[in-house]
């Protein structure tokens, strides 16, 4: 039996999967945790990836091994190799202001939608690098390259000396603002106007299912990916197909041959690990939600989700806008949740549940719609994450998504997809492991859809 490994180096933890080339089928696997914060020592990862090996089993019988990551982190490293500073991470808000100047320094959102096919937020490593020039520009000026987690964890493997040996993928070179994921070249322009007028090194992009290289003990290291394109790989999505992920927050990707080009900054032109398009709309607000709204009315998991499901579809006309964290789809950073149309006779713990998952789900039906408005065919919806866990979830999301999803097994998405890429760089080709899945299916209510986007409008309003 030839194995491969996948790496899934998260926000919150790294997991790894040993599995069969040939089949897919997991033979064992570890999880080790990362610390907790917005900014991280990359040494961290290092030592939870090691620690996962470990305990995985080790690699001495593995072939070949690819790192899905978190995506636009900022490590950056000096002439020797050494971190500079603490990483950045993607959920580091520090660069708001940053986004917001370099943005206006190109000509505004158009502009970078018409470049790169992504505008700057304070999560692209562009917004980060604008931070670092102007904040700690000692710390700027030290830098020889900047790459992101799943480029330097891979570089590491590899014996992390040499800076001209950092590789990437084009999934996560996408979200650093400054390569263009619709030619698939850097845009050196952007970053020397976003790091005012520094140069560092950028990791070579490696073509999917190409090889970054080779250890000194023969593991044949894979592209790696960002970890949405690499949950895409794993649940074997392809054209027409897009990805709804129900976590901590809301993620909604489409695989497409068409790259976007949204000037507004929501559907950002992010790349998949196949060599098309992964646009990608992501919300603030996720299953928390629901958490909060099962814990206000004191039920249990069980008990949150037949409530909802006992009350009538449009919850008898009250409707949750879920902007508990404020939004970024649409951009409304210091919007709060609102709760409409209630009355005496409406005002019921059923009504109150069901009314939470469907203005939940309505936002992600709004990204969804987004990603369709670029001209990008959506014909299956494919409904994961722990939220999507929920009974409840799954019969309302069919209904609100057009009358049925796809529920894939549960699985480490990411891991797994980074497994299937190190497989097809170890073989030349992309193995079709088998994939399972099964459907759920309700009755179509665009009304409750109506419902939802009249009053998330309201909410916009000033």
């Amino acid at each position: 039996m030839t194995l491969v490994a996948g790496v899934d180096s998260s926000t919150q933890s790294c997991k790894v999967v040993v599995c069969d080339a040939d089949t897919g089928q997991t033979v064992r696997s570890a999880t080790a945790p990362h610390p907790d914060g917005t900014s991280v020592q990359p040494d961290r990862w290092w030592a939870a990836l090691t620690s996962a090996i470990a305990d995985a089993g080790g690699l001495d019988d593995v072939a070949a091994l690819s790192v899905g990551g978190q995506q636009h982190g900022m490590v950056c490293l000096d002439d020797d190799g050494d971190v500079v500073r603490d990483a950045l991470l993607w959920n580091d808000t520090r660069s708001a202001s940053s986004a917001a100047d370099i943005i206006a320094d190109l000509g505004g959102p158009g502009e970078w939608a018409k470049d790169v096919g992504v505008v700057p937020l304070a999560s692209i490593t562009a917004s980060k690098l604008r931070w670092l020039a102007d904040n700690e520009p000692a710390n700027a000026d030290r830098v020889a390259a900047v790459c992101l987690p799943h480029d330097w964890l891979t570089w590491k493997l590899r014996g992390g000396t040499d800076l001209a040996e950092l590789t990437t993928d084009r999934s996560d070179a996408s979200g650093t603002g400054y390569f263009s994921a619709a030619t698939g070249e850097y845009r050196d322009d952007l970053l020397n106007l976003a790091f005012r007028g520094r140069r560092p090194i950028l990791p070579r992009v490696v073509g999917p299912g190409e090889r970054a290289g080779v250890t000194s003990s023969g593991l044949v290291i894979g592209a790696g990916a960002g970890d949405n394109a690499a949950a895409a790989l794993g649940l074997h999505a392809g054209p027409g197909d897009a990805v709804v992920s129900l976590g901590t927050s809301g993620v909604v990707s489409a695989v497409t041959d068409v790259p976007p080009c949204d000037v507004s900054g929501l559907v950002a032109g992010f790349a998949d690990a196949t060599g098309r398009h992964l646009p990608l709309v992501c919300t603030l607000n996720g299953a928390p939600v629901l958490a909060s709204t099962a814990a206000m009315l004191g039920a249990a998991f069980d008990e949150f989700s037949s409530l909802a499901l006992s009350a009538p579809p449009g919850a008898d006309g009250v409707t949750m806008v879920p902007y508990f964290a404020g939004e970024r789809s649409p951009n409304l950073p210091d919007a709060t949740g609102s709760i409409t149309g209630v009355t005496t006779a409406n005002f019921t713990r059923a009504n109150m549940a069901r009314a939470a998952v469907e203005g939940l789900l309505g936002s992600l039906v709004f990204c969804r719609d987004r990603i369709e408005a670029e001209g990008i065919d959506v014909r299956r919806i494919m409904l994961t994450g722990g939220g999507s866990k929920s009974f409840a979830v799954q019969q309302i999301a069919a209904a609100l998504f057009g009358g049925e999803v796809t529920m894939p097994a549960d699985g480490e998405h990411v891991a797994l997809g980074a497994a299937r890429q190190a497989a097809w760089a170890l073989t030349g080709q992309l193995p079709e492991w088998s994939f399972e899945s099964h459907s759920v299916s309700a009755e179509p209510t665009p009304d409750v859809y109506t419902q939802y986007r009249a009053a998330a409008d309201a909410a916009a309003r000033p």
